[in-house]
């Protein structure tokens, strides 16, 4: 007689209601990130230029970013998220249009905050060349 492998039930995943969450955009001249979280930090979805499908320079402009929050956007539908307030980090080009495309798909941006690291001193400075 051979032994049957047993089966595991898989718990039935439980999609919360977030009407308000936080959205980080982290915008680099080499790509653009976004993820939304709900008010405990839980992510509930991210998306990348590069996982939209630019590549290369093309994954820094203000276009790729309104493609990744359009895909973001559908992808947390299930949680039904109404308004967020915006945290971005870095200089990149999708800065500004990472966060229109949140309202002309339908999330309120509530506030906006810059989390940018900024250097207070910074790294020492290299030496005086010597010529």
């Amino acid at each position: 007689m051979a032994n049957k492998p047993k089966r595991k039930n898989k718990k039935k995943k439980i999609i919360k209601q977030v009407p308000h969450g936080h959205a980080y955009i982290q915008a680099t001249f080499n790509n653009t990130i976004v993820s939304v979280t709900d008010q405990n930090g839980d992510v509930l979805g991210w998306s990348s230029a590069g996982l939209v499908g630019f590549k290369g320079p093309k994954k820094a402009t203000p276009y790729a970013a309104t493609q990744v929050v359009k895909r973001l956007v559908e992808n947390i539908n299930d949680y039904n998220v109404k308004e967020v307030n915006v945290f971005v980090k870095g200089i990149g080009g999708g800065r500004e249009s990472a966060i229109r495309a949140f309202n002309s798909n339908g999330i309120q941006v509530l506030s906006i905050k810059d989390v940018t690291p900024i250097p207070h001193n910074g790294c020492r400075p290299p030496k005086r060349r010597r010529v």
